[in-house]
C-alpha cells in the first residue's frame, strides 16, 4: 500500500484538512470546520478527530499548527491560549486516536510555505488570516522559527493586531491594505528576501502593488504542504531501532596451578624420547658380545699344532 498522508491545517478562525498521496494531490475533498472557542488541547483533539472521521483510509499525518512547534510539541498557541497548551504533543495524542500512525507537525505558515518555495536563495512565506504567520526558508530548509506575528509593528501593535482579521474587519479592505503595503516593505528591510510569499485566508483581499518576486499562493497550500513532511518515507511503518544489551561477559576459568616436572637426566629424556633407537643400540652391542663369546669358545676348540709330549725319563737298570 502506498503512502496516504492525511493532512491538517488548524487555524485560529477553521479547521481544515484532506487525504494526499506522496505527491501532495489531493484524493479527497477537503472537509472544514469552525475552530471552537474557548479550545483547550482536549478540545482541539475531539474536534479534529470528528473532523476528519468522514475521510478515507491514511497511514501518516501531517499537522500545521498556528503557534511555534518544537519536536512535535506546542511550544506557543496564540489563538488558543488556555494555559494548558505549553509542551502539549498534539501530534502524538493525535496519533493514538487516529490509529496510531506516525504524525509530524510543524507550524502552519512552513508547511503552507513547502509546495511553493523554489529552494532557493532566503524564501519567506507570510499567512494573512485570524494573524500574521510567517516561515523562513534557506536553500529549501526550513529555518529556526521566529515568531514576528507576535512582535511590535507600531506602538504596541503587534503584527497580529496590526494586520489581523479583526484589524481587517474594523478598518476596511482600504486602509488593510496599507498597512499590508507596510508590513511588507518592513519585513524586506529586515530579511532581504529573494522572495515573497503571501497567503492565508485573508491574501485574497490583498489589492496593493506588490514588491518584486512577490507571490499570493492559494490557500490549499496548508493542506497539500502536509505531503512534504514525508518525502522519502516508504509506505512501512518504520519501528524504532532497538538496540541490543550487549552479553555479560563469561567467567573466565579457573586455570590449574601448573605441577612442577621432574628434571629428567639427559640420557634418560633421550631415551625416553627415541625408544627405538636405545633399543637398536642395546641389541647390537648384545650380538658383539655374544660373537665375541663364539670366538673365544671356537678358538679353544680347535687342534692346534702337535706336540710330543714329554715321556717319563726311563728307569735305570739295575
Amino acid at each position: 500500500m502506498d503512502i496516504r498522508i492525511l493532512a491538517i491545517d488548524i487555524g485560529g478562525t477553521g479547521l481544515k484538512a484532506s487525504v494526499l498521496d506522496r505527491s501532495g494531490k489531493m484524493l479527497v475533498d477537503r472537509v472544514r470546520m469552525d475552530t471552537p472557542h474557548p479550545c483547550s488541547p482536549e478540545v482541539m483533539v475531539d474536534s479534529l478527530v470528528r473532523l476528519v472521521t468522514p475521510l478515507s483510509s491514511f497511514n501518516r499525518i501531517a499537522i500545521g499548527f498556528p503557534g511555534v512547534v518544537r519536536d512535535n510539541k506546542v511550544l506557543t498557541a496564540p489563538h488558543f491560549d488556555t494555559g494548558q497548551w505549553v509542551g502539549f504533543a498534539l501530534a502524538d495524542v493525535l496519533s493514538n486516536r487516529l490509529g496510531g500512525h506516525p504524525a509530524k507537525m510543524i507550524n502552519d505558515a512552513e508547511m503552507q510555505g513547502l509546495p511553493v518555495i523554489s529552494g532557493k536563495g532566503l524564501e519567506l512565506v507570510l499567512t494573512l488570516g485570524t494573524g500574521a504567520g510567517t516561515g523562513l526558508f534557506r536553500d529549501g530548509e526550513i529555518m529556526p522559527h521566529m515568531e514576528l506575528a507576535h512582535h511590535p509593528v507600531q506602538g504596541r501593535k503587534t503584527y497580529n493586531d496590526y494586520i489581523g482579521d479583526e484589524a481587517l474587519k474594523k478598518i476596511g479592505k482600504k486602509r488593510w491594505n496599507k498597512r499590508v503595503a507596510k508590513v511588507l516593505g518592513y519585513l524586506h528591510e529586515l530579511l532581504h528576501q529573494d522572495r515573497l510569499y503571501v497567503g492565508g485566508g485573508n491574501a485574497r483581499h490583498v489589492a496593493v502593488e506588490l514588491p518584486p518576486n512577490t507571490t499570493v499562493i492559494s490557500n490549499d497550500a496548508g493542506i497539500t504542504g502536509g505531503a512534504r513532511l514525508w518525502v522519502g518515507e516508504s509506505p512501512a511503518a518504520k519501528k524504532p531501532a532497538t538496540t541490543k544489551k550487549p552479553a555479560p561477559p563469561k567467567p573466565a576459568a579457573a586455570k590449574k596451578p601448573a605441577t612442577a616436572k621432574k628434571a629428567v637426566p639427559q640420557t634418560q629424556k633421550s631415551a625416553a624420547s627415541t625408544p627405538g633407537k636405545i633399543a637398536t643400540k642395546k641389541t647390537a652391542a648384545a650380538k658383539t658380545a655374544a660373537a665375541k663369546t663364539a670366538t673365544a669358545k671356537t678358538a679353544t676348540a680347535k687342534p692346534g699344532p702337535a706336540t710330543a709330549k714329554r715321556g717319563s725319563p726311563p728307569k735305570a737298570g739295575r
